[in-house]
């Protein structure tokens, strides 16, 4: 044995000598030593464990089950081959198929294409479970209710549901006339008609029969809005009327209450005007002056040195310290009992003014009746400013409504008729401010162009040109 290996040994030196796996050393192949490999771990398995044959042949399994359906061993002959009947006629025929049909055309025997049955899906590989489709959302909960629908129906009860619907009262529903359809048809000339632009009693009416709970879950009831959504942003009308003085020709008084109306509202600008004018312009007599300007300057240096002379003549010596003088057992007491004489005397003035307010009912009564006054008129005042509020624009934004400019013609400007008249303002802009006027959209300005990148001028060869 040990000669073997020798020769084994000997026959792999030499030159020429080619082994099965040229990857390995030639005398490593033959060497009867097995390499030790600790295989207590799992991630040895897979390394040194030689399972190829075993994956070999699970996916020749595999493959056999998709594209056969199953193993060809275990497949019966009719499903792997078929009788090729393209050549009958030439054949010789046996005993077994039966004789040809004469005298009648024979009837041709319908079968499926080849191309469909390669198509036809014989895998014997079951599709996947789908655990969804057999799972049920809250399975336990209904399954708790139903066990508790039978527990009661066992023991007699009833659920509160059933209650409700047994002792809610019946539907009263009018009987149809003689002779009409039993169906209501919409063809039906004898029909009920419903008047949409009615009032809402016939809805009422129809609410008021029947258990409101039961009309409520089953949304025939209608919901209470509260009134705050039917209330209106402002009591303005859409569209104001221009006063009788704004007409093409008016009456002279009419015009001339209108053109002082207008001259009301120029002075009121002018006066706000006049009044930032004001607040802006610069005092003559608040400017400073030259000699204001050196006695600014001057200002305080005469007076230290006076001040720092009485400051060294009043301050103390350095290093004196005032000690706190400790009270004596006397002085102690002489402040507690003037502390209690205090508080009875604040307690008997306290008793006292509780007296002499029994002598003040009238006029107690007086100052009630006047305090109820005025609580009534600052709630008529509050409620009268609430509604002239509605006639006003609100503050809905950052900006505050601007009215819009009085149009209004000059005696000399009226046209006496319409072929002469001249259009003025914009429909758009009255139309716009009367949306803001009536708190329907918020006032806003015009948004301002703003450059995001700076301009780049560049010169270009036609300016550097020298033209005489």
């Amino acid at each position: 044995m040990a000669s073997a290996k020798k020769w084994k040994r000997v026959a792999a030196s030499q030159d020429g000598f080619l082994p099965v796996n040229a990857s390995k050393n030639a005398a490593d192949l033959y060497s009867n030593r097995k390499k030790r490999v600790s295989k207590n771990k799992k991630k040895n398995w897979n390394k040194h464990s030689d399972v190829q044959d075993v994956e070999l042949f699970l996916d020749d399994v595999r493959l056999q089950e998709r594209a056969v359906g199953g193993l060809l061993s275990e497949k019966a002959d009719d499903s792997l081959f078929f009788v090729d009947l393209c050549n009958q006629e030439k054949t010789p025929q046996t005993e077994e198929q039966p004789p040809p049909v004469t005298g009648k055309r024979r009837r041709k025997v319908l079968r499926p294409l080849r191309i469909d049955m390669i198509l036809k899906h014989d895998s014997l590989v079951p599709a996947p479970k789908d655990v969804l489709s057999h799972q049920k959302p809250n399975a336990k909960k209904l399954r708790r209710i139903a066990e508790r629908i039978k527990y009661q129906a066992a023991h007699g009860k009833v659920s509160l549901r059933q209650r409700q619907l047994l002792n809610r009262r019946p539907v009263i529903r009018t009987a149809k006339k003689a002779g009409s359809l039993q169906t209501d048809s919409s063809k039906d000339p004898e029909r009920d008609f419903f008047d949409i632009w009615g009032g809402e009693g016939e809805v009422k009416e129809t609410e008021d029969k029947g258990d409101q709970w039961y009309l409520q879950q089953t949304c025939k009831k209608r919901v209470k809005r509260p009134d705050k959504t039917n209330a209106e942003p402002s009591v303005l009308p859409a569209v104001e009327v221009i006063a009788p003085g704004g007409s093409y020709n008016p009456d002279f008084f009419d015009h001339q209450a209108l053109l002082k109306e207008a001259h009301e509202i120029e002075v009121k600008k002018e006066k706000v005007a006049a009044k930032l004018k004001k607040q802006l312009a610069v005092d003559r007599d608040s400017k400073a002056t030259e000699e204001s300007k050196f006695q600014e300057q001057v200002e305080g240096l005469v007076e230290e040195e006076a001040e720092e002379e009485s400051e060294d003549e009043e301050s103390p010596p350095v290093g004196a310290v005032s000690l706190a003088v400790k009270k004596t057992e006397k002085q102690r007491k002489k402040e507690k009992s003037l502390k209690f004489k205090a508080q009875r005397r604040k307690m008997a003035q306290q008793v006292s003014g509780r007296r002499q307010q029994l002598f003040q009912l009238r006029s107690l009564k007086v100052l009630v009746k006047q305090r109820e006054q005025r609580t009534v008129e600052r709630r008529a005042q509050r409620k009268s400013n609430e509604e002239a509020a509605l006639s006003q624009p609100r503050r809905l934004g950052r900006q505050r409504f601007k009215p819009q400019d009085m149009e209004v013609q000059l005696s000399d400007e009226l046209a006496g008729s319409l072929r002469r008249l001249k259009p003025e303002g914009s429909v758009l802009k009255d139309r716009f401010k009367s949306l803001q006027r009536r708190n329907l959209i918020e006032p806003r300005e015009r948004a301002k162009f703003v450059r995001k990148h700076k301009i780049k001028y560049q010169e270009k060869r036609a300016f550097r040109e020298i033209t005489i």
